[in-house]
């Protein structure tokens, strides 16, 4: 029976450890899973031989306890906000508060701050000035350089800069938290973490001057970024065209004060051999139980679902995916995904039915470039628009394969596709729909059209609305060969840069004469490190530097929501003095 890591002094003593070598300190709940990040970190630690501690969700408002409790680990601090950025954990895209938490017991709001990593790295360097901190996660991954911050509408620098943290990991940290404890492993050695590939840091002049030219790329520094919001989105481009290398990318130095911020290239795409190696570490799957009785709503929703890839090549202008997980989608094995779905049947409440068997788009499993020596040369932010790469590989068969290998397991009498599906990916005669259609499908098969006018998802990088009403057209048709009562829910997007009040309206009008639902609809939040959050505050494609129109303030945006909800009456609050600035805890 596995257990879980300590996250109190009691369960430290009970395993009678006398000392921890890495103690880790998230915005989340602990729960045991490979979906939750804080968790694949701390088996990955332990699964080498270190001794590790989980602190989550500490309390930063009263004595500091739980930044005590534990004292200081022989190696670092690991510091994360949790599986979300902790600002858009907390707020609407009106930027008014949530009442509510997924990641917290009970679903309860208040129990992280805001911009936690700087808080939680703030303290600790307070705390233990000669402990290393190194950050990581989502958050600190989409502001490792100068972004826009949308809660205070405005640039930030790196958040290396305002947390004092000593290093920081972006992407997913599978392999770099491996690396970086060897280094720290003998005492903190900057030489040899600042050689370690997907970290970044900040240095003095003398480092930078020594960086090789051929391959480093200097950025505009954050004070120019903040005086002129071209070379923001310069910064950018810069940024994501070597995010999206498959190898040789640069080192990147972004000047901020008398410092530099150097980012380190990333490491090659995982193998599946290392992915498989992350899921199939001895996690319990559970919730510590410290929270006892209490659900918390988002473990509750992936509990009995499966992941079987990382990555996705679709490239939204407004996701996080590819800008964290990265392009380039690594798959598990087969072996390693029906192992998973046979730990899946053991749960004491599982009933026979997985939620999902999925990844950041579904059926993204096993695809990429056919000839990598032609994605080696290729920085396309996506593979699918504006037209789909002829190298890509559309094979679907091994996905379904896989489904029917899962389907065949003992105890499993449904499995679901709950994750979204790229109807643009080549589906030779629908038949990879049609399998997802009458035998993974709940009841509601849920795709993200996300609009319906063509400048408006061009600017999204999503394919033609055309493409999702062949779909929905394909999807009627074989809900009545198979008399299926199902409903197809598209998600759509208001206020995103391009998108004007006119263009709502007509999205309204061809949803409805479509029969179709809009209720799983979202105002856009402007995300750091993507391209919608920067031609959201400068208002002008950042690639070509055309003008792009922006609903920025609280009308507009209430405005082009209501179009969603003709016939039901629609917010317009008269409390909107604190639209467009940060919100007071």
């Amino acid at each position: 029976m596995s257990r879980f890591l300590p996250t109190s002094a009691k369960e430290v003593e009970a395993l009678g450890w006398d000392y921890i070598d890495v103690i880790l300190f998230s915005g989340d709940a602990y729960i045991d899973h490979p979906s939750f990040g804080i968790a694949v970190i701390g088996r990955l630690l332990e699964a080498e031989g270190y001794r590790v501690a989980i602190v989550p969700q500490p309390n930063w408002r009263d004595d500091l306890r739980d930044f005590k409790k534990l004292g200081a680990p022989r190696l670092f601090f690991g510091v994360s906000a949790g599986s979300m950025d902790s600002m858009v954990n907390h707020y609407t895209a009106a930027k008014r508060l949530r009442h509510d938490d997924a990641y917290t017991p009970g679903g309860v709001a208040g129990f992280r701050p805001d911009y936690a990593i700087v808080t939680y790295s703030k303290i600790l360097k307070q705390l233990y000035p000669h402990t290393p901190v190194i950050i990581g996660g989502i958050e600190a991954s989409l502001r490792r350089l100068t972004h826009y911050d949308y809660w205070s509408d405005g640039l930030k620098p790196s958040v290396l800069v305002e947390s004092g943290a000593d290093l920081l990991m972006y992407g997913m940290g599978d392999r770099s938290i491996v690396e970086v404890a060897k280094a720290l492993k003998n005492g903190y050695n900057a030489k040899l973490l600042r050689k370690l590939p997907q970290v970044a840091f900040v240095e003095g002049e003398e480092y930078v001057a020594r960086l090789p030219k051929e391959s480093t790329i200097m950025m505009a520094s954050y004070e120019e970024c903040c005086r002129n919001k071209r070379a923001f989105g310069e910064n950018f481009t810069k940024m994501e065209v070597e995010s999206n290398r498959m190898v040789q990318s640069k080192t990147i130095v972004e000047p901020t004060g008398d410092k530099y911020v150097v980012i380190n290239p990333p490491y090659e795409q995982m193998t599946t051999e290392q992915l498989d190696h992350s899921f199939d570490l001895p996690y319990t799957r559970l919730p510590h139980p410290r929270y006892k009785d209490k659900p918390i709503p988002a473990y509750e929703m992936i509990k009995h679902s499966v992941n079987i890839h990382r990555g996705c090549f679709g490239g939204c202008a407004f996701c996080t995916i590819s800008a964290h997980q990265g392009k380039f989608v690594t798959s598990r094995s087969e072996r390693s995904i029906l192992a998973e779905v046979e730990k899946v049947k053991q749960l004491p409440d599982f009933k026979g039915y997985l939620s999902d068997v999925g990844g950041p788009s579904a059926d993204m499993y096993r695809l990429g470039g056919k000839n990598t020596e032609l994605c080696a040369r290729c920085v396309r932010p996506s593979c699918l628009t504006p037209r789909v790469c002829p190298n890509l590989n559309r094979d679907l068969e091994p996905l379904m394969a896989l489904y029917r290998k899962v389907r065949e397991v003992k105890g499993i009498k449904k499995a679901f596709i709950g994750s979204g599906i790229r109807y643009d990916i080549p589906d030779d005669g629908g038949r990879y729909m049609r399998e997802v259609i009458v035998n993974h499908t709940s009841g509601r098969l849920k795709v993200a059209p996300e609009h319906t006018e063509p400048h408006v998802l061009k600017i999204m990088r999503k394919p033609l609305f055309e493409e999702f009403e062949k779909l929905y057209g394909f999807f009627r048709k074989v809900c009545r060969e198979e008399g299926l009562k199902y409903q197809l829910i598209p998600y759509f997007i208001s206020s995103h840069p391009g998108c004007t009040e006119e263009d709502m309206k007509k999205l309204s009008t061809k949803v409805r004469s479509l029969g179709l639902l809009t209720d799983q609809v979202q105002d856009l939040t402007p995300t750091p490190m993507t391209l919608s959050s920067v031609m959201f505050y400068t208002g002008e494609d950042p690639y070509t530097g055309r003008k792009v129109y922006v609903a920025n303030s609280y009308e507009e945006k209430c405005q082009q929501k209501s179009y969603f909800f003709r016939g039901k009456k629609v917010e317009n609050r008269t409390k909107r003095s604190n639209f467009g600035q940060k919100k007071k805890r």
